[in-house]
């Protein structure tokens, strides 16, 4: 059995410093594994980055009849990764991509075509950026429901993607 350990900081440091090509490997949330060492995704992926979170939406989402029928709310966190130089340079929006852009792509998916699982709501959210978006790089993805018929208290159960446009991950 293979064993693991937490990595500190300058572990992580030199771990991402010599990492020159990689695969994302979803290990535990937000965290992944590469060589046996457990690194926070934000190490990993550097650079610029828009950052939205906490957006709330209904929808229909689910696999039970009364999730389809009556829906329910979806909190939606989205990071893309994207040079932001040009655009912090010149003060232009034409030389960023609008944050509002990709709220309307989360907004029309969650509030769109009902999916069964929610690792196809955050799938749809990603291709559908990377699409629309050449300049994005990678993007994460959290899809969460925050009203499940499960026991105990919790704030949402949800899932979290990466996906990168090099890796092929869109």
């Amino acid at each position: 059995m293979a064993s693991f350990h937490y990595a500190t900081s300058l572990e992580k440091l030199l771990i991402c410093l010599t990492v020159q090509k990689f695969t994302f490997v979803p290990f535990k949330s937000p965290e992944y594994l590469i060589g046996g060492v457990v690194m926070d995704i934000d190490l990993i992926v550097k650079g610029d980055r828009l950052i939205l979170r906490g957006l709330k939406f209904h929808g229909y989402h689910g696999v039970k009849p009364e999730e389809k029928k009556l829906g329910q709310k979806f909190l939606i966190d989205v990071d893309a990764w994207l040079d932001l130089r040009k655009a912090g340079e010149s003060d232009c929006l034409s030389d960023t991509v609008s944050y509002t852009d990709i709220y309307r792509i989360v907004k029309e998916i969650v509030e769109g075509t009902p999916q069964n699982l929610l690792e196809s709501v955050a799938q749809l959210i990603a291709s559908t950026t990377f699409a629309k978006f050449p300049q994005i790089s990678s993007i994460r993805v959290k899809v969460g429901k925050p009203h499940v018929a499960v026991p105990g208290q919790l704030d949402y159960l949800g899932v979290e993607i990466l996906r990168s446009r090099n890796a092929g991950g869109a």
